[in-house]
């Protein structure tokens, strides 16, 4: 059964950065596309990152572009999120998002991703 466990979260003050992980039970190599959301209260689920098996295509979503950073290491069986220049409005607890089949995907639809993790708060301060 397939596994995503993220940590890293926490809190922390506007302008400071965070790097969250998620390790997998399989080699990441199996999956064809990581990815990142992320729900903030009373919202609905939002796409972050997203990263091709190879890390050869990568896509970010307008409002964190710039300040995060998605990548692998296939030898870790782990994703990273690297989080730099964090704002208020990115609190949110965050999910990384895993799928083995290989298709024709955009990455940020939710529904294009097979295998979730529980999530990991993090807060950011003004």
């Amino acid at each position: 059964q397939v596994q995503l466990v993220e940590s890293g979260g926490g809190l922390v003050q506007a302008g400071e950065s965070l790097t969250l992980s998620c390790g997998a039970s399989e080699r990441t190599y199996r999956y064809y596309l990581l990815g990142w959301f992320r729900q903030a209260p009373g919202k609905e689920r939002e796409f972050v990152a997203g990263s091709t098996w190879s890390g050869s295509s990568t896509r970010y979503a307008d409002s964190v572009k710039g300040r995060f950073t998605i990548s692998r290491d296939n030898g870790k069986n782990t994703v990273y999120l690297q989080m730099n220049s964090l704002k208020p409005e990115d609190t949110a607890v965050y999910y990384c998002a895993a799928r083995r089949s290989i298709a024709m995907v955009t990455m940020v639809q939710s529904n294009e991703y097979e295998y979730w993790g529980q999530g990991t708060q993090v807060t950011v301060s003004s």
